[in-house]
């Protein structure tokens, strides 16, 4: 059973109350599934057949480097699309490898299923094509942001990011540890490198407040003048 309450909050059926979708999953296919914490969902490379829609619980994304090395994408908690960019395409497979970090349930709509939801309602498909247009751009910014080889300019881009063009300090949205994994690094690295641009007067480290001190430093880190 689906509670379309939740699912009326998915980016993917924004806008529609609970008894549109209701009526509107009358006449489709679908599976709900409940799987429990650490739990593979899906290998990267394997077949994208589904729209999936966690309904309840987070899951993480993650990868694997050129060194072997398992690096965190991101936590997609409900009631978040998985993989929804590749659901169509020739080459439709999941980019990252998907586990369980809590008890989840999943939704699993079949691709010509979800056709019929989409020739249906015409704000699902323009929710559908706003969701894959945005999960592009993450994609693109998370690939840009693995390309820096260094932790140093991992923590500016990031700080630079958040802190946008105005502001000059900014509230960590992740614990030292969630960002060390966010980040593919230790934690006593990432510890140090923060400690490191704290004592330079490039930053100043209180908790998960940091003050940005010298953005033309950290700029110039990015482009690895420095």
């Amino acid at each position: 059973m689906i509670d379309f309450e939740v699912l009326s909050h998915s980016p993917v059926f924004a806008g529609l109350t609970a008894e549109r979708l209701s009526s509107l999953f009358e006449n489709v296919r679908f599976q709900v599934r409940r799987l429990g914490k650490n739990i593979l969902v899906a290998s990267a490379g394997d077949e994208c057949t589904h729209l999936v829609i966690v309904m309840s619980g987070i899951v993480k994304g993650e990868m694997n480097d050129y060194t072997g090395k398992t690096l965190k994408i991101e936590n997609i908690e409900a009631p978040r699309p998985l993989a929804s960019a590749f659901l169509f395409g020739k080459n439709n497979r999941f980019p990252v490898t998907v586990i369980t970090n809590t008890d989840v349930e999943l939704l699993y709509i079949p691709r010509a299923e979800f056709l019929k939801l989409l020739q249906n309602d015409q704000r699902i498909l323009i929710n559908y094509l706003n969701s894959i247009s945005s999960r592009t751009q993450f994609l693109s910014q998370r690939i840009r942001f693995l390309s820096f080889k260094s932790i140093r300019q991992k923590i500016a881009h990031y700080l630079l990011d958040l802190a946008g063009d105005r502001l000059s300090v900014v509230e960590l949205p992740l614990s030292q540890e969630e960002l060390a994994e966010f980040f593919g690094v230790t934690r006593p690295a990432l510890a140090r490198s923060l400690g490191e641009l704290d004592q330079e007067g490039v930053i100043h480290v209180h908790r998960r407040t940091i003050r940005i001190l010298d953005k033309q430093r950290m700029n110039d880190l990015l482009a690895g003048s420095e």
